[in-house]
């Protein structure tokens, strides 16, 4: 594994800027007001070819620690078991506060080393805070500048003695890996972790539920609305029951997404924008709905984004130990889903339970069965049978009296799965017929539960190109 280092700090001195900087994007967010981070982010960084994982925490402050302020801080101080060396960051500008006395001697008595770093260092107006921030007893401190990038050499050098042999070492590794890998097609490659998102509505559960499945609190909650703000990935291995086998997943926690009109902070908005990232990013998306609320318009729409972004979906109803008749909510939510997602039919909808942990095993089971459908390749030969059973069954209409002609389909693509289909006067093909062929894909084919795409495609034209026209027909691209 990649070494660990830890940035650690009061609040709003810069450390999600610096993690940025450090991993090359803006996967943190960013705003001027104190206490944006609240749970801790990983990321993949590198300095000077220098390749380690680095953490963002949240801000120290000096609450009770039943206060959100105080668990964020517990949450900080976890973070430290197990790294190997910690960034410090004060604000060079600010000078060293009380707070940053306090954090300083708390490091001393931890068995982890620290690189001190003074932030916003360029200009005159940093150097008083630079010479004070000696009197913390932890060295020499690297000046920089997190937002500008200046003074990388220096943090190199405070990084290099305490990890430097290690992040070798597993470089070294990681090259040896990727040649043996060279040359396998990405598509056709294992599948690797499942990706799996949890999305929702705010207050649905969603940290509480990936605490349960880790055993851990490795993310904060509580019961105030709205507090996951990043989209915070964590690797986890999960054993399967039935199997005993070991599977990676990367569960990706997400803000909740509330109605639209209803987000009207900027700090919501990037919230917001990071879990829709999430999505992007993940292979299964897990819907998480809150028992004691049923299902809501804005689930829908959540649900709508999804496929959009071509992702499986499967559904779980949280609180589930509280629900008040369970059968008749499970059956409501049931056909509400089939109703407001006709264009994905037999979902899975799983009950679980955050607390208590019940439907978790079966809801992963579920979720590693549905990215093998999301991943399928149809064979040519079994495709091309289903499509000629297809239009002997139902054939093309004949708008006008001139036939259209479907030739031959292809599946062009997995994850999700696409498929084209050729033929001729493809642009008087009804929306119907389209339907009709995208529901036996999913029927026939083993589709059921993700979206499909599907493409109508004619043969480029000679003649019409000889006449200077375009000479490709193709319809673009219908999607389900």
């Amino acid at each position: 594994m990649r070494p660990t280092v830890i940035i650690i700090g009061r609040p709003n001195v810069g450390k999600s800027t610096l993690f940025n900087r450090l991993v090359g994007k803006k996967l943190a967010l960013v705003d001027d007001q104190p206490g944006v981070t609240r749970d801790r982010r990983m990321g993949d960084a590198e300095l000077a070819g220098m390749k380690f994982t680095v953490v963002d925490t949240a801000g120290w402050e000096d609450e009770d620690r039943e206060t959100l302020p105080g668990r964020m801080r517990a949450q900080t101080e976890v973070s430290v078991e197990g790294a190997d060396a910690v960034l410090f960051v004060i604000d060079a500008r600010a000078g060293l506060t009380p707070l940053d006395e306090e954090i300083g001697r708390w490091l001393r008595t931890v068995d982890v080393p620290v690189v001190l770093v003074a932030n916003k260092a360029e200009g005159k107006a940093a150097e008083a805070g630079i010479l004070e921030s000696y009197s913390l007893g932890l060295g020499e401190p690297a000046g920089i500048s997190a937002e500008h990038g200046d003074g990388v050499a220096d943090l190199f050098e405070g990084l290099w003695p305490l990890i430097g042999e290690k992040a070798d070492a597993e470089e070294e590794a990681a090259s040896a890996a990727r040649m043996a890998d060279d040359g396998e097609d990405d598509e056709d490659a294992p599948l690797g972790p499942l990706k799996l998102a949890i999305v929702g509505r705010p207050n649905a559960g969603k940290s509480t539920l990936i605490n349960r499945m880790l055993g851990e609190d490795r993310l904060l909650t509580g019961p105030e609305a709205g507090i996951t703000r990043d989209s915070i990935a964590i690797d986890w291995k999960w054993t399967d029951p039935k199997s005993g086998e070991e599977r990676d997943i990367r569960l990706i926690d997400t803000a909740g997404m509330r109605k639209k009109r209803n987000v009207t902070e900027k700090l919501e908005k990037l919230s917001v924008a990071d879990a829709r990232r999430a999505v992007d990013f993940a292979e299964v998306v897990v819907l998480l709905l809150d028992a004691t609320q049923g299902l809501e318009h804005q689930d829908l729409k959540i649900a709508s984004l999804v496929l959009e972004e071509g992702r499986a979906l499967m559904v779980a109803i949280n609180k589930w130990d509280i629900a008040e008749d369970p059968s008749a909510l499970f059956n409501g939510i049931r056909a509400a889903l089939n109703d407001g997602l006709a264009q994905v039919r037999g979902l899975p909808v799983l009950a679980v339970s955050a607390k208590t942990g019940k439907g978790i095993d079966p809801m992963l089971t579920a979720a590693f069965e549905l990215r093998e459908s999301w991943s399928k390749r149809v064979p040519t030969s079994a495709l091309n049978r289903w499509f000629d059973d297809a239009m002997e069954a139902n054939p093309p209409p004949a708008p006008g009296g001139r036939r259209v002609k479907l030739r031959y389909i292809t599946q062009a693509g997995t994850r999700p799965p696409r498929f084209v289909i050729f033929g001729t006067r493809l642009e008087s093909l009804p929306t119907s017929y389209e339907r009709y062929l995208v529901n036996g894909i999913r029927d026939k084919l083993g589709f059921d539960a993700v979206p499909v795409r599907v493409v109508l495609k004619s043969p480029k034209n000679p003649y019409n190109a000889n006449r200077g026209g375009g000479g490709n027909y193709s319809t673009g691209s219908k999607r389900d």
